[in-house]
């Protein structure tokens, strides 16, 4: 029996693949089979149902000293396209996003400020949760973790029981890339190892505070490399079951020094939905995927929804880091057009917090 015969047959199971397996389903490129199979293994999961949230992303700053090639949002201080928030500044969001209605998450991710302090960070989640008590605050990825750790002199089990105490409920799952270290010394090679990366999602389960998981694909990367990320995932998910979500990330590489200088151009649809589909059947421990609409485009994301995605993510308000690489969508959508994206598939649109907890479904408002 080949790879490929085996892999059918472990899907048509509902067995777990194995990495031949797995790449024998990619080299095959049939994806139409893929988007079957994951919009099956979606669906025994999570139903007819396609998750989406109301929230608002806030990115602190641009201002980093990781420079990494990959980067298009990072830049230096005195640079004119620079800014740090203050906190008056975070303020003043916080305030305009308390009159959303039903906000649910605020999700903030920013860059490593050479000269701003752990206490920064600290006293931005404690402004949200004092002017939002009652919203998810989903803050700061793996890499932040490391840099704050570093900045301060605090472990990593340290600086997460302080964001927990003052109120972050779950990680952010950026800064993965791809978790290999030949691939990281080149894309961001001031950032995190792959093992850190994944020692603070183990350590942040560990603490009962749950994390989502990404991977970003379509640069240097070989597609054996993409199986071990998503393999290693997948191990982490048995160890400790912390991670919430999965979100692929295809690579934007326009105003990246990595494009220039490998020149390289964004993969096509079909790479993003086959990427997702065979995700989706090797994560099968996984309950949700997102299409994240900034990065697909919405027609791209509609369709994911057939190919394994559960979730539209969110209404965001606000995006830089994506579009300062490229990205063209608007950086705001309202929960009524999501809706609608879901429903003229078919699917049933549900309003979730930042743990697929319900909050409204189609037939509410």
């Amino acid at each position: 029996m080949t790879d490929l015969d085996s892999a059918k047959e472990k899907i048509s199971s509902g067995s777990r693949l194995n990495r031949a397996e797995i790449l024998a389903l990619y080299e095959d490129n049939d994806l139409l089979y893929l988007g079957e199979s994951a919009r099956r293994m979606k669906e025994r999961k999570t139903g007819k149902q396609v998750f989406y949230t109301v929230n608002r992303h806030i990115n602190l700053t641009n201002v980093c000293s990781a420079n990494c090639p990959l980067c298009a949002f990072q830049c230096h201080s005195g640079d004119n396209r620079a800014f740090t928030l203050d906190l008056n500044d975070v303020e003043k969001i916080l305030r305009e996003s308390a009159q959303i209605k039903d906000l649910s998450e605020i999700h903030i991710v920013s860059s490593l400020h050479p000269d701003k302090d752990f206490d920064y960070y600290v006293d931005a989640v404690k402004l949200v949760k004092k002017i939002l008590p009652d919203v998810g605050i989903n803050a700061f990825t793996p890499v932040e973790i490391i840099n704050f750790a570093k900045i301060s002199g605090k472990t990593v089990d340290e600086i997460l029981r302080t964001l927990i105490n003052v109120g972050v409920t779950s990680l952010a799952g950026g800064g993965a890339e791809i978790l290999s270290n030949r691939v990281r010394e080149i894309i961001c090679p001031k950032k995190c190892t792959a093992d850190e990366w994944l020692d603070v999602m183990r350590t942040a389960h560990g603490l009962g505070l749950r994390t989502n998981a990404s991977m970003m694909f379509g640069h240097i990367e070989t597609i054996e490399e993409r199986i071990d990320h998503l393999l290693k995932l997948r191990d982490l998910q048995d160890e400790t079951g912390g991670f919430v979500a999965m979100m692929l990330f295809p690579f934007h590489p326009d105003n990246t020094e990595l494009g220039k200088r490998f020149n390289l151009r964004r993969v096509g649809s079909w790479e993003d939905l086959k990427m997702l589909a065979l995700s989706r059947l090797v994560l099968d421990n996984f309950d949700h995927f997102k299409a994240f609409w900034v990065m697909l485009t919405l027609p791209i994301a509609q369709l994911a929804l057939n190919f394994g995605a559960d979730d539209m993510d969110g209404t965001i308000g606000e995006e830089k880091i994506i579009h300062a690489a490229g990205a063209k969508n608007s950086t705001g959508i309202t929960r009524e057009k999501l809706r609608a994206i879901i429903s003229e598939i078919s699917y049933t649109p549900v309003e979730r917090d930042s743990f697929y907890n319900k909050k409204f479904s189609s037939s509410q408002s």
